[in-house]
């Protein structure tokens, strides 16, 4: 058992948060705001070897789920809404199916239950570079990276997990020999006997590929009861790039 680390807002039905590949908690902080002022207990998780939690070897949405399901035992979280954005949403469809008792609602954010072959290599090939600079200012971080990732909003999202190792020194939160070597399995698809007959929706960004129309079978295969909506002018990064309509459509599920 390894103690996630969390940020806790609000009070009420609790609602977990899981943070995509790369990423952390504070990438939903201001939505997690949002989401408590309107009655709920915003559980807003860093995954194992990202952000704030431990270090391991082992890596796997076997284990993420695991992970889960031992924070809200220690934590005595029960009927939880548990809302997942790319890795964060595979981890959440492992868990629905895993420990379907826990949960009452489901929201996936871009992402399938399919196999996605690797594709983070520049980016891990990036900021594997960069943790071996010696890094003395977010600026020069930024500058170094642009080297490796063109697009700058990508870039600001992988740079907030820099922080002062010492006071002379940034270093990286991630554990990057880690998930460098766990790409691979980041990708897998959902097991075949993995069902969640309760409800649960799917956010799709309308500039995004990572869910299509002929992936919509196999979501109703793992998730019958599903709904499926598409937030315009939105990439993968959905919830960060149209936070108003994301916002929206997510209460609209909560609270119908």
């Amino acid at each position: 058992m390894i103690d996630l680390k969390s940020t806790i807002i609000g009070e009420g039905q609790p609602l977990i948060i899981l943070h995509g590949f790369l990423g952390m908690s504070d990438n939903w902080k201001t939505l997690g705001g949002k989401f408590a002022e309107q009655g709920y207990q915003v559980h807003l998780l860093d995954q194992r070897n990202h952000g704030r939690s431990p270090h391991t070897e082992e890596m796997s949405y076997r284990v993420m789920a695991q992970d889960l399901k031992e924070y809200c035992e220690k934590n005595d979280l029960k009927n939880i809404i548990l809302l997942g954005h790319s890795m964060g949403g595979k981890v959440a469809m492992r868990a629905a199916g895993e420990y379907p008792d826990l949960i009452e609602k489901v929201i996936i954010v871009d992402i399938g239950p399919k196999y996605y072959a690797p594709h983070h290599q520049e980016i891990l090939g990036g900021l594997d570079a960069l943790s071996n600079q010696v890094l003395t200012s977010r600026g020069d971080a930024e500058d170094f990276l642009e080297t490796y990732i063109k697009d700058k909003g990508t870039r600001l999202f992988l740079l907030k997990n820099l922080y002062w190792k010492t006071k002379e020194k940034l270093a990286l939160r991630m554990n990057l020999e880690v998930l460098k070597d766990a790409s691979e399995e980041i990708g897998e698809a959902l097991p075949a006997g993995i069902r969640f007959k309760k409800q649960t929706l799917f956010i799709k960004g309308e500039r995004s590929n990572y869910i299509t129309s002929e992936d919509e079978p196999l979501i109703s295969l793992h998730f019958p009861n599903n709904e499926i909506v598409v937030i315009a002018k939105a990439g993968h990064w959905v919830h960060a790039e149209n936070m108003k309509d994301f916002y929206a459509n997510v209460m609209r599920f909560l609270q119908p």
